[in-house]
């Protein structure tokens, strides 16, 4: 099939195909936000980002053995842009896929991705239990618990910030900001 580039209408078609569970459907729209708002902060695409974000888990609802691997599958029959199903694939380096991030949307997209938990998880915390309140030291507070969202992958986040070459905080204060932009439709 000829490589198309998809519009934000079929990848949440598609997203919306393989995913019915509200909770993954919310961590898509989560690490969509913060990719936009990431991708407008360093000059990058913003629809192409938040595309990415959207779909980055795409087959895992269905095919959680098969991670990464089943979305390339997927997004090659369906003549998506390599650059798109690359960073998707790479997002599980070192988990379940052998590709390294690279661009800077694999950077980011590795680097949000668990973080995007823990951010859920500390909103749900506060009184008000939104992001839209949210600091990036409440974050932080919580980070050292390792008993806090204790399913959240820490290290890779560390590893994702390492990357990008941003300090910790810096990279949860973006990340609030971009699920700030996505509070409706996660429900923080």
């Amino acid at each position: 099939m000829a490589e198309h580039t998809p519009t934000y209408d079929e990848a949440l078609s598609l997203l919306k195909e393989f995913n019915k569970s509200e909770s993954l459907l919310k961590h898509a729209y989560c690490v969509e936000g913060a990719l936009r708002y990431m991708a407008r902060k360093v000059g990058e695409d913003e629809g192409k980002w938040g595309i990415v974000g959207l779909v980055h888990d795409l087959d895992y609802e269905l095919f959680p053995e098969q991670h990464c691997k089943k979305s390339q599958e997927i997004l090659e029959e369906r003549g998506w842009p390599e650059e798109y199903v690359r960073a998707i694939v790479s997002h599980g380096w070192g988990i379940c896929s052998d590709a390294e991030p690279q661009t800077a949307l694999e950077k980011t997209l590795y680097a949000v991705d668990e973080l995007t938990g823990l951010v859920t998880a500390a909103a749900l915390v506060r009184p008000s239990k939104s992001v839209m309140d949210l600091e990036a030291k409440s974050v932080m507070k919580k980070w050292k618990d390792k008993s806090f969202a204790a399913g959240v992958n820490r290290p890779v986040i560390e590893k994702g910030a390492e990357m990008l070459g941003v300090e910790l905080r810096d990279l949860v204060s973006d990340v609030i900001m971009g699920m700030r932009e996505a509070a409706d439709k996660i429900g923080l």
